[in-house]
């Protein structure tokens, strides 16, 4: 299976060097200056206090695969949704009649933009969990061993073509799963994304900060509640015992969990605010469900957003 993905980050690049590892003919289709520095120091993934994969990964550039176009059988899609417009023209010419594309990202806008763009016979929907983080010498850190991808198609049910991409991620040591409903999938990782996001975004601190403070507990749990309540108005109700779940990781005690949402925030970069949380609220208000305390978390993404890209 010919695997190409898109983008050599904390999520794609430690995909990909899992792929790459267990000797998948794997392409990275990367910006020019992460191809340079890729070649210069290889792919690395620092897995513990004295533990390194290096890899010299095979890259493409958008420019080079575009001067000979070639299909590839799977497209692991890992962008930033603020990417997405140029990542999709980037890998056009690498979308055959038979490839698979399994986007990485989070909310749900992406699956319509490429359903769009490239028909929805060649989309899949997809979840991924890993533990990683990009740092600023351009390796991966992983701090846990969660890899998991969860895929499917879009209507549902368990195809040929997705039990043979589960089988691949799954030789390699991926945690590959193929739900029943992988859109139910998709909105539970959603409501939990959105729940720490707005949590950590809005008080600027770990979940373990907030919780400490009087009323953090009781923000976390209201948070947890809009998003399961829009989730089930879509027709994707959240299990009370997976509820129970996210509210233990959102609500635990000392913990130094921010997503990534924050990371940018903090950072002063661009964050996926309208992707995660402009569509969810709109949903919300399209369903009649209330959402103020997410509506507070998207205006208040909404002018860092400004301010940042002005």
């Amino acid at each position: 299976m010919r695997i190409l993905v898109v983008g050599a980050g904390a999520t794609g690049g430690y995909f990909g060097a899992l792929l790459a590892r267990a000797g998948q003919d794997v392409t990275f289709l990367v910006r020019p200056a992460r191809a340079e520095a890729l070649r210069r120091r290889g792919l690395r993934v620092v897995v513990g206090s004295d533990e390194v994969w290096r890899l010299d990964p095979v890259l493409v550039t958008a420019d080079e695969l575009a001067a000979a176009p070639s299909p590839y059988d799977l497209v692991l899609l890992s962008v930033k949704a603020t990417a997405l417009e140029a990542a999709m023209a980037d890998l056009a010419p690498a979308v055959g009649p038979g490839t698979a594309i399994v986007p990485q990202l989070n909310g749900l806008a992406h699956v319509d933009a490429l359903v769009a763009r490239f028909g929805s016979e060649r989309v899949l929907g997809g979840v991924s969990k890993v533990v990683t983080t990009l740092d600023d010498e351009g390796d991966i850190r992983r701090f846990a061993p969660l890899a998991q991808i969860e895929l499917g198609e879009l209507d549902g049910g368990v195809s040929a073509r997705g039990e043979a991409i589960r089988k691949v991620l799954a030789d390699a040591g991926v945690d590959a799963r193929v739900p029943a409903d992988i859109l139910t999938a998709m909105w539970h990782k959603w409501v939990f994304i959105t729940t720490v996001g707005a949590l950590t975004a809005l008080v600027r601190g770990t979940v373990g900060e907030v919780n400490a403070a009087p009323g953090g507990t009781e923000l976390a749990t209201a948070l947890l509640d809009e998003a399961v309540a829009v989730s089930a108005a879509a027709g994707h109700p959240v299990p009370e015992v997976e509820r129970r779940a996210v509210l233990d990781v959102v609500t635990a005690a000392g913990s130094p969990l921010v997503p990534s949402l924050y990371r940018d925030l903090v950072a002063g970069r661009p964050t996926e605010v309208e992707h995660l949380f402009g569509d969810l609220t709109a949903r919300a208000r399209a369903l009649g469900v209330a959402t103020p305390l997410l509506d507070l978390a998207t205006l208040h993404l909404r002018v860092h957003q400004a301010r940042v890209t002005a």
